[in-house]
């Protein structure tokens, strides 16, 4: 007789255990949604610096003037390379036909430099051309036989104010020697 009241001493302990673990469990999910909810931060919207204000004085530019101005962005970026395609020597230390120009629209100064597509031997540089300035007529730099001679010339282009290399162009030219 002894045994059966153990077991139910032992079914009872059984049962204040699972119920003291239900009340443990459901105490934890009860902590957990408290601080889940408690903790939850709502974004929040940052404004840095100010609103643009109302309108005031501007107006809508006219179309003349959108045009002007995108006429006035497009003349500064271009550029026109002026060189005679063939430059005609008598001699090979004789002034020859070498005619280069920077035309004024330009606006930027550029220097010139030959180089024969043979072997890139520097035949001639310009020195500085401003806008507006033209060489008629020059001597190269260095002693060529007789004939026909394939050349490149690159125009190098400077900023006027730093005087500092933009960009270049290159065109061909043809440099004869008659004699």
């Amino acid at each position: 007789m002894n045994k059966p009241t153990q077991t139910n001493e032992e079914k009872k302990k059984k049962k204040r255990l699972l119920l003291l673990l239900l009340l443990l469990l459901f105490a934890i999910a009860a902590g957990g949604i408290y601080y889940y909810y408690s903790t939850k931060t709502e974004p929040v919207q940052v404004v840095s610096g100010d609103y643009l204000p109302e309108t005031k004085d501007a107006k809508k530019m006219s179309d003349k003037e959108l045009k002007a101005a995108e006429q006035k962005a497009v003349d500064a970026s271009k550029f026109n390379m002026v060189i005679k395609s063939e430059a005609v020597f008598e001699t090979s230390d004789s002034e020859g036909s070498l005619y280069i120009q920077n035309p004024v629209e330009n606006g930027y100064p550029i220097n010139v430099v030959i180089r024969l597509d043979s072997n890139n031997e520097q035949v001639y540089s310009s020195g500085a051309i401003q806008p507006g300035y033209e060489i008629n007529g020059a001597k190269l730099e260095q002693q060529l036989p007789k004939g026909k001679h394939p050349a490149t010339a690159t125009f190098d282009i400077y900023d006027a104010k730093t005087n500092k290399k933009r960009g270049q162009v290159q065109a061909g030219i043809t440099i004869q020697i008659n004699n």
